[in-house]
């Protein structure tokens, strides 16, 4: 049987030209986001000078980060990741891989993930590259845009009893004689009710400038705890903006009082109550609202739609916040291309 031609190192380079002629969003991932600047941060977490000589060289800490963007942009796991990196030029493009070059395999990518989430770095990270968006002249700007969305995880199969035993803070005793079982089971995760429809999983809620839609701002919960509980986390100073804008589920009077100890302006909507709805021009005030707080929306939808979407696989909440940061840290990447690509000439 004949055998198929080699690649040539020509071949390689049609291809690579062909991709870029197509407009590879991951070619321009590459030139504009400074991976370099991650390097010292990603360093000291993995503590290289302390490993063990001998065997194989580990792989270098920013392609190990790049990997771990590739699975929040397209929501995949380990082993897709492993296999998409060996199957698509443009992800070994973007990785800095050679044909002949060695590939993480699935096992490697989770160690690296669970040694950055222990670790808590994706914090560090986010803020990071808000100092460079500070610098390239995105500082937040137009008011603050509060919101959270639900996070979904692969559904529990627990017992009424276990469930019971879990939300009081305590691991049910027949887990404890099954490692492998425990392991599988996150009690860490909540479920809740939004709009008549049962959530279980995680929550992100978010801060997103209204002027650039970037996300400045983020914390991680569980589904159950409400929006209005983390509001002092996510809120930024009067510098980033004066207004801040929410839907009715933030509005109380503790709330109120708190945005105006901050000098920050109220934009949250009102809500009616029974026997006391809402009059003409408050839902005309809202209305107007709704227009500007649509923006936050967007975010969301642009993780559910361009981003593979929302569902993380992974157990607990140290590990949720690791794969949410990544996530936010993620579209802001794909933002910031949006924001400092050159205007578009106009035809004459």
């Amino acid at each position: 049987m004949p055998t198929p031609s080699q690649l040539s190192f020509f071949d390689l380079a049609t291809r690579y030209e062909a991709l870029s002629h197509n407009g590879d969003p991951l070619e321009s991932l590459v030139s504009h986001v400074p991976w370099a600047d991650f390097r010292p941060a990603l360093e000291r977490v993995l503590r290289r000078s302390k490993r063990k000589q001998g065997g194989r060289p580990p792989f270098d800490a920013v392609l190990m980060f790049k990997i771990l963007v590739l699975q929040a942009l397209y929501n995949l796991s380990d082993d897709q990741t492993e296999y998409q990196i060996r199957d698509r030029l443009s992800f070994m493009r973007f990785l800095g891989l050679d044909l002949d070059h060695r590939i993480p395999d699935a096992k490697t990518i989770w160690l690296f993930r669970e040694t950055l989430a222990q670790a808590q770095i994706v914090e560090t990270l986010f803020a990071q590259f808000e100092s460079y968006l500070a610098e390239q002249g995105l500082q937040p700007r137009g008011g603050q845009l509060i919101d959270a969305s639900l996070v979904p995880v692969p559904r529990q199969r627990n017992s009424r009893d276990e469930n019971t035993t879990i939300k009081s803070g305590e691991c049910p005793t027949e887990w404890e004689s099954q490692p492998a079982k425990r392991r599988q089971k996150d009690t860490e995760a909540r479920w809740t009710v939004k709009n008549g429809a049962k959530h279980y999983g995680y929550k992100n809620h978010v801060n997103v400038d209204n002027k650039h839609k970037l996300i400045r701002q983020y914390t991680v919960t569980d589904a159950a705890v409400h929006d209005s509980q983390v509001l002092e986390e996510v809120l930024l100073p009067a510098e980033a903006g004066r207004e801040v804008w929410a839907d009715s589920a933030y509005r109380s009077a503790e709330i109120e009082a708190q945005l105006q100890a901050r000098h920050l302006r109220s934009k949250i909507h009102r809500k009616g109550y029974r026997n006391k709805p809402l009059t003409a021009q408050q839902k005309v005030h809202n209305r107007g609202r709704s227009r500007i707080r649509a923006r936050v929306e967007h975010v969301f939808g642009h993780q559910v739609t361009a981003m593979g979407g929302k569902l993380i696989r992974t157990v607990g909440l140290v590990r949720a916040r690791l794969k949410i940061g990544l996530k936010n840290l993620t579209y802001n990447f794909q933002r910031f291309l949006i924001l400092s690509a050159p205007p578009k000439r106009q035809v004459a």
